[in-house]
């Protein structure tokens, strides 16, 4: 069975960190709305969800992904590159404990979840102004003992690499082409987002259902036309945030 860590949406999230985007006013009342819809989605697709309570003083901490990796031996829990987010790890730790060994990554790395994409035993790893080289050192040392492989890639213009690109299942992707060189993804058919929606690359795939922010309709029509079938969310709130689908849970085999 899956099983997902969420946590609630911290009171203080319009102080969230920004790279990329430009600052605008978030509702808190319908951020949190938007989120419990989001775990009530996970539920009804057969995911057993685990809700961390709300962290008032860490604004990005909704952002669960960040803080670890998980595969089914061990999970890795992560140095976000923002040092406001590094507290965030601890509680996300005892919430990981009781499913699997943690080990832990060591300064001077960083690494954010939202640069790690996992298709089948490869782990892609961007390095960003998140995740540094020596964090893709530290989680290919962590991963490879176990039969994974952890490979760099190359992201422009974007805040992570799963902002540019998510993989779909069926040995495909979806990619936002001018953030991300789909080349390095060897062996996966590509479907580009619809040009008008160069945010809509990161999407969350659980079990054969592609879940896609509702204000990417264009994007959601060109996935169902590959014969995916999709599920929209409206998330608006937080993507104010700069973030995606994937963002706001950590999803492994519980």
């Amino acid at each position: 069975m899956l099983t997902a860590i969420t946590r609630a949406v911290s009171p203080k999230i319009g102080n969230c960190e920004l790279s990329y985007l430009p600052r605008q006013p978030i509702d808190v009342a319908r951020a949190i709305e938007q989120h419990q819809a989001y775990e009530r989605c996970l539920t009804e697709l057969g995911v057993s969800v685990i809700s961390l309570p709300a962290e008032p003083d860490l604004p990005d901490s909704v952002f669960v992904e960040d803080t670890a990796v998980v595969v089914d031996e061990v999970a890795v829990m992560t140095r976000p590159g923002a040092a406001s987010r590094q507290p965030e790890v601890e509680s996300v730790a005892a919430a990981l404990a009781p499913y699997r060994p943690l080990q832990f990554m060591r300064a001077p790395a960083t690494l954010d979840g939202g640069d790690v994409l996992r298709i089948g035993s490869i782990f892609y790893v961007g390095e960003t102004a998140r995740t540094n080289r020596e964090g893709i050192l530290q989680l290919r040392e962590l991963l490879e003992p176990y039969g994974y492989q952890v490979k760099a890639a190359t992201v422009t213009g974007c805040l992570h690499l799963k902002s540019g690109v998510s993989y779909l299942g069926r040995s495909t992707i979806l990619v936002n082409r001018s953030w991300v060189d789909a080349a390095q993804f060897a062996g996966c058919d590509v479907i580009d987002v619809h040009p008008y929606e160069p945010w809509a690359a990161n999407a969350l795939v659980v079990g054969e259902v592609v879940l896609l922010p509702s204000s990417f309709p264009r994007t959601r029509a060109l996935l169902e036309g590959r014969g995916f079938h999709t599920r929209a969310l409206d998330v608006s709130e937080l993507l104010k945030a700069e973030s995606g689908l994937t963002c706001s849970s950590i999803i492994f085999n519980g």
